[in-house]
Order: structure tokens, then sequence, then C-alpha cells
């Protein structure tokens, strides 16, 4: 049976235990796909969407980037986030906010104020809720984004972006071979889009 990834009761107690785990691949490798979109030298305003346990917003610090607000509906995986960012860096500058992804604009104070918005996975996670809570994510993204703003999505989907509807033209600005357990396995990839506002 497939994992309930988008409901809250499985992140819940999937994070009563996890402290730390990155999906798909490690957040140095996310971060090379990023750091043409990343300035820290403009206080780029970032909004990573879905953090979890991973330690993506220890990589952005490293780079400069403190101007984070690290988004997940679990406050368990928030209070863990705290704890990783003051481990690497010896303090805590981020913001953590509780909010589900298809309700941003409801849960965010601040719509239309982030530069760059940034997923790795958490698009797949809700895509297991049905199109209409993807598109519900996608449409909150859009509302969030500044003008000139970006979204990058990290998704082990080939098509995750193959919708008319999506408010964002879609580019693959990477992608990565998954590891194989057999050399005659066939190639696989996760993708990294490039979402632009149309």
């Amino acid at each position: 049976m497939a994992a309930d990834f988008e409901k809250q009761s499985y992140w819940h107690h999937r994070f009563a235990s996890e402290t730390a785990f990155e999906w798909l691949t490690p957040s140095a490798t996310f971060i090379s796909f990023l750091e043409p979109y990343l300035n820290a030298s403009t206080n780029q305003r970032i909004l990573h969407l879905g953090s979890g346990t991973s330690d993506l917003h220890v990589c952005l610090r490293k780079k400069g980037c403190a101007d984070v607000t690290n988004v997940d509906y679990e406050p368990l995986a928030l209070d863990r986030g705290r704890v990783i960012e003051e481990s690497f860096c010896g303090d805590v500058v981020m913001k953590y906010a509780v909010a589900d992804v298809t309700r941003l604009r409801a849960d965010l104070s601040a719509p239309s104020t982030f530069d760059l918005v940034l997923d790795k996975s958490t698009v797949d996670a809700v895509s297991c809720g049905g199109e209409a809570a993807f598109l519900a994510m996608a449409r909150g993204v859009r509302e969030c984004l500044a003008p000139g703003g970006l979204w990058v999505s990290l998704s082990y989907s080939a098509t995750r972006f193959d919708l008319e509807e999506l408010p964002f033209d879609v580019c693959v600005i990477g992608k990565i071979p998954t590891p194989k357990a057999k050399v005659t396995d066939p190639d696989l990839y996760y993708w990294c889009y490039l979402l632009r506002p149309r």
C-alpha cells in the first residue's frame, strides 16, 4: 500500500521519530541547480516549501541566504529545522512557519513577497492528493511570488508540471540520475524544474 504523503497525519507520525531525511537527492546536489538563481547580496527572500527534516535551509544559509522562510504543516518538522540550523550555524536566524502548501494565501500573512520559492519533492507529496491539490499549491506559489520571482522544484516525475491550467511557464534546468541496483537497470532521473509566472 502506498504511503499517504498528502495527509498531515502521515507526516506527524513520521516526524515524531525522524530527525533528518533528504528526499530524492542530497541538498548539496540540489543547491548546484539553484546557484544561478541565488543572490545573497540582494537580501533575496526565499520560501522553502515542505522543509521537513532536510538540511536544504542550512545549505542556503552557507551560500549567504538568510532571509528564508521554511514552511511545513507539521510543527515537529519545523522544530527539527531550527535544531538543524542551530547545530550547523550556531544560531537561528531563519523564519519557520506552520502552513499548508495548498493554502498558502490563507496560511502566510504576506503574499507576493518572495523572490524565490523552492521545493524538494513537496510537489510530489501534494500531487498524491490529486490534481486539485496540486493546482491549489501552484496557484498559491504564484500568489506568493514578487514580480520577477521564480519557483524551482525538484520532482521524481518527468511530467509533473504538464497541465494547461498551470499559471507558469516551465522548463527543465537539470536532471539527476537515480541510483541503480544493477548496471542493466534503465536510466531514470529526478527532474529539476524552473517555473516562471505567466
